[in-house]
């Protein structure tokens, strides 16, 4: 199966997705359904043990594709693309085989947000992380107001989103966001020495093991619904069109709280 965005290796036991959106690789539609996809078969493949999940060049995933949101039509149809960027990133949470995420650098909003969804997280120590929607007018609309509070606590997660503050690795290992950082150059040793170990694990202690952390972190879809409807009804407010077309424009927007 091809994908136009997607890069698929395999090596051994392990399977590494690279997302090539180039400059920036940012999230949108297309991109949505082609990770759905290979993931999904790599899912299936039973020679796959372990994904690790990465960005092309310099780039994690800089978030989503603003211009995309910019001609969003209406609340409805918002809540409709963050419903399938929540699916998807619950597809990766519940996938019976650990996903790694290498975060070779900026991993903003959306890219975040994907992050969080993998099961583990090593990040470079120069990477960038953060979720700076409200800078927009908007809000994370992939589950990262409800993963980012889990992960790292209620304050710290609020101190966050409301400043769109960006961190580093270091200190996104020191809050407890990824598990590790990392020089750059040694990134990819470190990402496939952890893979390679969770390979000599019993394949059914793994799942097991998945299940049972899953259901003790157990989501409320409440949560996730109030999420998308936000967002959704912000990318009609006269900010979010401001935030917008400001970022686009490479200027400071001028919000006027409507």
């Amino acid at each position: 199966m091809e994908f136009s965005r997607l890069n698929l290796m395999k090596l051994g036991q392990i399977a590494t997705i690279t997302i090539t959106n180039p400059p920036a690789n940012v999230l949108d539609q297309q991109l949505f359904l082609e990770l759905g996809q290979v993931l999904g078969q790599c899912n299936e493949d039973y020679t796959v043990r372990v994904i690790i999940v990465t960005g092309e060049g310099k780039m994690f995933v800089a978030g989503a594709d603003i211009k995309a949101l910019a001609s969003v039509p209406s609340a409805e149809v918002g809540i409709a693309l963050a419903r399938q960027g929540q699916q998807l990133f619950h597809q990766i949470e519940q996938l019976e085989k650990p996903v790694i995420a290498m975060i070779n650098g900026a991993c903003l909003g959306g890219g975040l947000e994907l992050a969080m969804a993998c099961h583990l997280r090593i990040a470079a120590d120069s990477a960038k992380l953060g979720l700076p929607e409200l800078r927009l007018g908007l809000i994370p609309g992939y589950g990262g107001t409800q993963r980012l509070p889990r992960l790292v606590g209620r304050s710290k997660a609020t101190e966050l989103i409301l400043t769109s503050a960006l961190i580093d690795g270091t200190e996104a290992e020191r809050i407890g966001l990824v598990s590790r950082a990392v020089p750059l150059t040694e990134l990819e040793l470190a990402v496939h020495t952890l893979a390679e170990t969770i390979c000599e694990r019993s394949p059914l202690s793994i799942v097991a093991a998945l299940v049972a952390i899953d259901q003790g972190c157990m989501s409320d879809e409440k949560g996730y619904q109030v999420e998308r409807e936000g967002f959704g009804g912000l990318l009609e407010s006269s900010d979010a069109h401001e935030g917008m077309k400001a970022f686009l424009e490479k200027r400071s927007p001028h919000f006027r709280g409507c």
